[in-house]
């Protein structure tokens, strides 16, 4: 069964839209080849971080939303560190539909 998480990723300005594209790309690849679908792709764009990263002050922002069986995540984060241009990342485990509580 599927479950629903969100990551969010740092990556380096320089690589620019086409590199960006081409990250996120294989990211959208590798969620597919494990079972999983992509919900939502937010690109909050290039935004100035509070402390360097890299030596770099800037940085872009991206939100993947996606479905994933919980045992391909670390798969998908293994990926992750290992792509050029990705300065940090963070993933959680998104809340399933909230139950009605009856008193």
């Amino acid at each position: 069964m599927n479950m629903t998480y969100e990551t969010l990723l740092l990556l380096s300005p320089e690589l620019g839209s086409e590199g960006s594209k081409e990250v996120l790309d294989t990211l959208t690849g590798i969620v597919g080849r494990d079972g999983g679908q992509i919900l939502k792709n937010d690109d909050w764009g290039i935004k100035e971080l509070a402390y360097p990263v890299r030596k770099q002050s800037r940085g872009h922002y991206v939100r993947l939303e996606y479905s994933l069986p919980p045992d391909k995540v670390s798969e998908l984060e293994r990926n992750i560190r290992n792509l050029d241009g990705i300065f940090k990342f963070l993933t959680v485990k998104l809340e399933q539909e909230a139950e009605s509580k009856e008193d």
